[in-house]
Protein backbone atom coordinates (compact mmCIF):
# COMPACT_ATOMS: atom_id res chain seq x y z
CA UNK A 1 0.00 0.00 0.00
CA UNK A 2 1.10 3.56 -1.05
CA UNK A 3 2.98 5.79 2.05
CA UNK A 4 0.59 8.80 1.25
CA UNK A 5 -2.21 6.19 1.47
CA UNK A 6 -1.38 7.14 5.83
CA UNK A 7 -3.00 10.19 7.56
CA UNK A 8 0.16 12.28 7.45
CA UNK A 9 1.00 11.98 11.05
CA UNK A 10 1.02 8.36 10.73
CA UNK A 11 -1.16 7.86 13.80
CA UNK A 12 -4.55 5.74 13.88
CA UNK A 13 -7.69 7.40 14.48
CA UNK A 14 -8.36 7.71 17.98
CA UNK A 15 -9.32 11.53 19.22
CA UNK A 16 -10.77 11.95 22.25
CA UNK A 17 -12.71 14.94 23.97
CA UNK A 18 -14.52 17.98 21.94
CA UNK A 19 -12.75 18.40 19.30
CA UNK A 20 -13.45 14.64 17.85
CA UNK A 21 -15.66 15.57 14.55
CA UNK A 22 -12.96 18.48 13.87
CA UNK A 23 -10.08 16.33 13.96
CA UNK A 24 -11.81 12.90 12.50
CA UNK A 25 -12.96 15.44 9.73
CA UNK A 26 -9.55 16.22 9.10
CA UNK A 27 -7.93 12.56 8.76
CA UNK A 28 -11.11 11.57 6.75
CA UNK A 29 -10.29 14.28 4.10
CA UNK A 30 -6.45 13.23 4.52
CA UNK A 31 -7.39 9.63 3.70
CA UNK A 32 -10.15 10.54 0.71
CA UNK A 33 -7.53 13.10 -1.30
CA UNK A 34 -4.52 10.74 -0.61
CA UNK A 35 -6.80 7.76 -2.16
CA UNK A 36 -9.00 9.26 -4.94
CA UNK A 37 -7.58 7.10 -7.60
CA UNK A 38 -7.06 3.70 -5.85
CA UNK A 39 -8.79 0.72 -5.52
CA UNK A 40 -11.56 -0.65 -3.03
CA UNK A 41 -8.97 -3.03 -1.52
CA UNK A 42 -6.63 -0.07 -1.08
CA UNK A 43 -8.76 1.61 0.58
CA UNK A 44 -9.93 -1.83 3.03
CA UNK A 45 -6.28 -1.49 3.35
CA UNK A 46 -5.85 2.17 4.62
CA UNK A 47 -9.37 2.22 6.51
CA UNK A 48 -7.64 -1.01 8.91
CA UNK A 49 -4.57 0.63 9.22
CA UNK A 50 -5.55 3.72 9.99
CA UNK A 51 -8.68 3.02 12.02
CA UNK A 52 -7.91 1.23 15.20
CA UNK A 53 -11.15 -0.73 15.93
CA UNK A 54 -12.83 -1.65 13.08
CA UNK A 55 -16.19 -4.02 11.90
CA UNK A 56 -18.00 -4.58 8.81
CA UNK A 57 -21.66 -4.51 8.38
CA UNK A 58 -23.33 -7.01 5.83
CA UNK A 59 -26.82 -7.76 4.96
CA UNK A 60 -25.09 -10.79 2.63
CA UNK A 61 -27.71 -9.34 0.63
CA UNK A 62 -27.59 -9.28 -3.64
CA UNK A 63 -24.17 -7.40 -4.13
CA UNK A 64 -22.56 -7.88 -0.57
CA UNK A 65 -20.43 -11.12 -1.74
CA UNK A 66 -18.09 -8.58 -4.19
CA UNK A 67 -16.96 -6.50 -0.15
CA UNK A 68 -16.79 -10.10 1.61
CA UNK A 69 -14.50 -10.90 -1.22
CA UNK A 70 -12.05 -8.21 -0.91
CA UNK A 71 -11.93 -8.07 2.90
CA UNK A 72 -11.51 -11.69 3.01
CA UNK A 73 -8.53 -11.20 0.83
CA UNK A 74 -7.10 -8.51 3.02
CA UNK A 75 -8.45 -9.29 6.43
CA UNK A 76 -10.19 -12.64 7.15
CA UNK A 77 -10.58 -12.10 10.78
CA UNK A 78 -12.05 -8.43 10.33
CA UNK A 79 -15.32 -8.88 12.84
CA UNK A 80 -18.29 -8.94 10.00
CA UNK A 81 -21.80 -8.00 11.74
CA UNK A 82 -24.38 -9.42 10.27
CA UNK A 83 -27.78 -8.19 11.45
CA UNK A 84 -30.02 -11.29 11.50
CA UNK A 85 -33.77 -9.31 11.92
CA UNK A 86 -35.75 -12.03 12.39
CA UNK A 87 -37.49 -11.24 9.28
CA UNK A 88 -34.72 -12.56 6.18
CA UNK A 89 -35.71 -14.65 3.41
CA UNK A 90 -34.91 -18.19 4.88
CA UNK A 91 -32.50 -18.30 1.44
CA UNK A 92 -30.37 -15.09 3.29
CA UNK A 93 -29.94 -17.05 6.31
CA UNK A 94 -28.38 -20.38 4.36
CA UNK A 95 -26.62 -17.97 2.11
CA UNK A 96 -25.11 -16.18 5.30
CA UNK A 97 -23.67 -19.36 6.46
CA UNK A 98 -22.62 -21.02 3.02
CA UNK A 99 -21.04 -17.92 1.96
CA UNK A 100 -19.06 -16.85 5.51
CA UNK A 101 -17.72 -21.01 5.24
CA UNK A 102 -16.48 -20.36 1.57
CA UNK A 103 -14.66 -16.95 2.19
CA UNK A 104 -12.97 -18.05 4.97
CA UNK A 105 -14.43 -15.57 7.74
CA UNK A 106 -13.61 -15.81 10.57
CA UNK A 107 -15.03 -13.11 13.19
CA UNK A 108 -18.79 -13.32 11.81
CA UNK A 109 -20.67 -11.96 14.80
CA UNK A 110 -24.80 -12.56 14.26
CA UNK A 111 -26.82 -9.47 15.86
CA UNK A 112 -30.73 -9.75 17.01
CA UNK A 113 -33.02 -7.14 18.45
CA UNK A 114 -33.58 -8.57 22.33
CA UNK A 115 -37.16 -7.01 22.59
CA UNK A 116 -38.66 -8.69 19.32
CA UNK A 117 -41.97 -10.39 21.50
CA UNK A 118 -42.19 -6.95 23.55
CA UNK A 119 -42.49 -4.90 20.54
CA UNK A 120 -43.79 -6.94 17.63
CA UNK A 121 -45.54 -9.97 19.09
CA UNK A 122 -47.65 -10.70 16.27
CA UNK A 123 -44.74 -9.53 13.71
CA UNK A 124 -46.91 -7.10 11.74
CA UNK A 125 -45.19 -3.98 12.65
CA UNK A 126 -43.67 -3.41 9.51
CA UNK A 127 -47.12 -3.58 7.87
CA UNK A 128 -48.47 -0.26 10.19
CA UNK A 129 -45.10 1.18 10.85
CA UNK A 130 -41.80 0.15 8.94
CA UNK A 131 -39.63 2.90 9.75
CA UNK A 132 -40.10 1.46 13.77
CA UNK A 133 -40.10 -2.01 12.62
CA UNK A 134 -36.74 -1.11 10.62
CA UNK A 135 -35.35 0.90 13.89
CA UNK A 136 -35.48 -1.93 16.73
CA UNK A 137 -35.14 -5.17 14.55
CA UNK A 138 -31.93 -3.21 12.74
CA UNK A 139 -31.27 0.15 13.54
CA UNK A 140 -31.07 -0.21 17.77
CA UNK A 141 -29.67 -3.32 17.40
CA UNK A 142 -26.61 -2.42 14.67
CA UNK A 143 -25.87 1.14 16.78
CA UNK A 144 -26.00 -0.85 20.40
CA UNK A 145 -23.11 -3.43 18.54
CA UNK A 146 -21.17 -0.52 16.74
CA UNK A 147 -20.45 0.53 20.35
CA UNK A 148 -17.74 -1.19 20.87
CA UNK A 149 -16.26 -0.16 17.40
CA UNK A 150 -14.09 3.33 16.18
CA UNK A 151 -15.23 3.10 12.81
CA UNK A 152 -17.44 0.65 10.23
CA UNK A 153 -17.23 -0.33 6.69
CA UNK A 154 -20.59 -0.51 4.73
CA UNK A 155 -20.65 -1.96 0.86
CA UNK A 156 -22.80 1.43 -0.41
CA UNK A 157 -22.45 3.02 -3.71
CA UNK A 158 -22.96 6.14 -5.42
CA UNK A 159 -25.67 4.93 -7.86
CA UNK A 160 -27.64 2.94 -5.76
CA UNK A 161 -29.99 6.21 -4.81
CA UNK A 162 -29.88 9.95 -4.53
CA UNK A 163 -29.11 9.93 -0.78
CA UNK A 164 -26.04 8.20 -1.73
CA UNK A 165 -24.84 10.19 -4.78
CA UNK A 166 -21.81 11.96 -3.86
CA UNK A 167 -20.56 8.64 -1.17
CA UNK A 168 -16.86 9.41 -0.54
CA UNK A 169 -13.88 6.61 0.52
CA UNK A 170 -14.50 7.90 4.23
CA UNK A 171 -17.05 10.01 5.90
CA UNK A 172 -17.23 11.22 9.91
CA UNK A 173 -20.95 9.80 11.15
CA UNK A 174 -22.06 11.37 13.82
CA UNK A 175 -24.98 9.37 15.76
CA UNK A 176 -26.89 10.40 18.74
CA UNK A 177 -25.81 9.48 22.14
CA UNK A 178 -22.58 7.96 21.06
CA UNK A 179 -19.03 9.36 19.42
CA UNK A 180 -18.48 10.38 16.38
CA UNK A 181 -17.09 7.56 14.10
CA UNK A 182 -15.37 6.57 10.57
CA UNK A 183 -17.80 5.41 8.15
CA UNK A 184 -15.51 3.59 4.95
CA UNK A 185 -17.24 2.86 1.68
CA UNK A 186 -14.67 1.09 -0.36
CA UNK A 187 -17.02 0.14 -3.04
CA UNK A 188 -18.05 4.18 -3.44
CA UNK A 189 -17.09 4.43 -6.72
CA UNK A 190 -18.45 1.16 -8.01
CA UNK A 191 -21.21 1.06 -10.80
CA UNK A 192 -23.38 -1.72 -11.09
CA UNK A 193 -21.38 -3.50 -13.86
CA UNK A 194 -18.45 -2.96 -11.76
CA UNK A 195 -20.39 -4.94 -9.26
CA UNK A 196 -21.08 -8.33 -11.67
CA UNK A 197 -17.92 -7.87 -13.27
CA UNK A 198 -15.80 -8.58 -10.46
CA UNK A 199 -18.31 -11.12 -9.27
CA UNK A 200 -17.75 -13.10 -12.28
CA UNK A 201 -14.52 -12.76 -12.66
CA UNK A 202 -13.50 -14.01 -9.39
CA UNK A 203 -16.46 -16.83 -9.52
CA UNK A 204 -18.08 -15.60 -6.64
CA UNK A 205 -21.83 -17.39 -5.71
CA UNK A 206 -24.63 -15.13 -6.05
CA UNK A 207 -27.69 -14.48 -3.74
CA UNK A 208 -29.85 -17.40 -4.71
CA UNK A 209 -33.05 -14.83 -4.70
CA UNK A 210 -31.22 -12.79 -7.57
CA UNK A 211 -31.83 -14.92 -10.19
CA UNK A 212 -35.43 -14.89 -9.30
CA UNK A 213 -35.89 -10.94 -9.54
CA UNK A 214 -34.72 -9.68 -6.56
CA UNK A 215 -32.02 -7.25 -7.78
CA UNK A 216 -31.91 -6.18 -4.09
CA UNK A 217 -32.68 -7.85 -0.71
CA UNK A 218 -33.72 -7.14 2.58
CA UNK A 219 -36.03 -8.14 5.05
CA UNK A 220 -38.82 -10.67 3.27
CA UNK A 221 -42.23 -8.85 3.81
CA UNK A 222 -40.54 -5.45 2.83
CA UNK A 223 -38.96 -6.88 -0.55
CA UNK A 224 -40.62 -7.54 -4.13
CA UNK A 225 -39.54 -8.58 -7.00
CA UNK A 226 -38.23 -5.75 -9.88
CA UNK A 227 -39.54 -5.56 -13.27
CA UNK A 228 -37.04 -5.63 -16.16
CA UNK A 229 -36.54 -2.02 -16.39
CA UNK A 230 -37.15 -0.85 -12.85
CA UNK A 231 -34.35 0.56 -10.69
CA UNK A 232 -32.49 -2.34 -8.83
CA UNK A 233 -33.63 -1.18 -5.14
CA UNK A 234 -37.81 -0.56 -6.47
CA UNK A 235 -38.67 -3.98 -4.69
CA UNK A 236 -37.57 -2.30 -1.42
CA UNK A 237 -40.35 -0.46 0.68
CA UNK A 238 -42.48 -0.74 -2.57
CA UNK A 239 -45.19 2.06 -3.24
CA UNK A 240 -43.72 3.84 -0.18
CA UNK A 241 -41.35 6.94 0.18
CA UNK A 242 -38.71 4.92 2.18
CA UNK A 243 -35.18 4.24 0.33
CA UNK A 244 -33.08 3.56 3.19
CA UNK A 245 -33.69 1.48 6.52
CA UNK A 246 -32.60 3.61 8.80
CA UNK A 247 -29.12 2.49 9.67
CA UNK A 248 -27.32 5.32 8.29
CA UNK A 249 -26.97 8.78 9.95
CA UNK A 250 -26.22 12.13 7.94
CA UNK A 251 -25.85 15.07 10.65
CA UNK A 252 -26.25 13.26 13.28
CA UNK A 253 -30.15 12.42 11.50
CA UNK A 254 -31.26 9.07 10.70
CA UNK A 255 -31.64 8.48 6.34
CA UNK A 256 -34.74 7.04 5.50
CA UNK A 257 -35.83 9.11 2.68
CA UNK A 258 -34.56 10.88 -0.53
CA UNK A 259 -33.91 13.74 1.75
CA UNK A 260 -30.59 14.14 4.10
CA UNK A 261 -31.76 15.85 6.30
Amino acid sequence: MPRDTLIPNGQKILPEGPDRVTVLTAQVDALNDGLRHHSAGDVLRAAIANVPNLALVSSFGAESVALLHVAAMVKRDLPVLFIDTEMLFAETLVYQQDLSERLGLRNVQIIRAADTLEKDPDGTLHQRDPDACCAFRKTVPLQNALQGFDGWITGRKRFQSGTRASLPFFEVETPPNAPARIKVNPLAHWQASDVADYIAENRLPRHPLVAQGYPSIGCAPCTSKVKPGEDPRAGRWRDTQKEECGIHFVDGKMVRTGATT
